[in-house]
């Protein structure tokens, strides 16, 4: 795995594209493995157990930069976030127990429209008007999710929880960008996850029954190892791989199809059916995700591109203007030019 945080940047920049599908595609069968594990293995020892081989492993493999770089203040942030890693994943596989994998993939995507609000509310930049939009377009998503079921409009308490790990996985991300300046994010990684493990732990001997390991099936242990290897440390890898070579725009919208890959595992492996007013409502939210997570970064960069063009409008014009000036101006020197040396 060394190896591969050492990936030349000379590969063709579709291959990080496809990192980052990738590491989509396996947050989404996370989600599936949950649902199909959550019975036989309670949501809290999911956590726990998750998070503290994810922590292990991944700081086994980068035991050299962290000896490098662990002290008192990657300690504390790092436990911060690993505060907020627990609830938001205790609260998700909570809400799988009583809603559909398909639901949760959605709602729980709902982070990137709260990030903005939540930001903004914690002193950051307001909202723009995409941001607005978005927001009125998921809401409009959450409704249709809502009025799905035979009893007319209902939100089940599986989706309010679920609803409500989307808001820990705001705090999180807001969080960890405040965090990330002057800090080594592998090792506030490692330090979350193993926080988050040992909450989950922590959690599951005091409030769910204990699992009987010894009687737990393959295809338990198989889920769990996914959990652990894939949907933590692998997915988390090629992520961060792509992020550095693809810009902010099209990344996000290749990760915001991990509810996408959520909805098509649930299918495929579940049996889950898509009503009429569950597609729209899906539909909707991920529209509401494009709105918030492209959309800005587009309109910015096309505004950079924009006032880029100006500025060589404007240098363009001022050399025809320097041209035609009258020859009584005097030039400047040649040791007064910036270019002369």
């Amino acid at each position: 795995m060394a190896r591969i945080l050492k990936t030349p940047a000379s590969l063709p920049l579709w291959t990080y594209k496809a990192f980052l599908l990738v590491a989509a595609a396996i947050w989404g069968l996370g989600t599936v493995v949950i649902k199909s594990t959550v019975d036989a293995f309670p949501p809290a020892w999911i956590v726990g157990v998750r998070f503290t081989a994810a922590g292990i492993i991944l700081g086994v493999v980068m035991l050299p930069r962290i000896r490098k770089h662990l002290d008192a203040e990657h300690l504390c942030k790092g436990s911060v976030l690993g505060v907020m890693v627990f609830l938001a994943y205790w609260s998700n596989s909570t809400g799988l127990t009583d809603t559909t994998a398909s639901n949760s993939s959605f709602l729980t995507s709902l982070y990137c429209v709260i990030i903005p609000f939540l930001g903004w509310a914690l002193r950051g930049p307001r909202p723009t008007r995409f941001n607005l939009a978005a927001a009125m377009v998921c809401v409009a998503g959450v409704e249709c999710v809502s009025f799905a079921g035979a009893d007319g409009f209902s939100l089940r308490f599986g989706d309010l929880v679920t609803l409500l790990s989307a808001l820990f996985l705001s705090f999180h991300v807001v969080y960890t960008a405040k965090f990330a300046p002057g800090s080594d994010m592998t090792l506030l990684t490692v330090i979350q996850f193993l926080v988050a493990g040992l909450l989950g732990l922590a959690a599951g001997l005091a409030l769910e029954p204990m699992p009987n390991f010894a009687a737990l099936g393959a295809d338990t242990w198989t889920s769990l190892a996914y959990l652990a290897v894939f949907a933590s440390c692998v997915a988390l890898l090629l992520q961060n791989l792509a992020v550095a070579h693809v810009d902010p725009a099209p990344a996000s919208l290749f990760l915001a199809t991990e509810s996408v890959f959520g909805v098509l595992f649930s299918v495929l492996f579940l049996g889950e059916l898509l009503t009429a007013p569950l597609f729209a409502g899906f539909a909707l939210i991920f529209a509401g995700i494009v709105v918030s997570e492209y959309l800005p970064q587009r309109a910015a960069r096309k505004a950079g591109a924009a006032g880029s063009g100006s500025a060589q409008v404007e240098a363009a014009e001022a050399r025809l203007e320097a041209q035609a000036a009258p020859t009584t101006v005097r030039p400047l020197p040649d040791d007064a030019d910036p270019l002369s040396n």
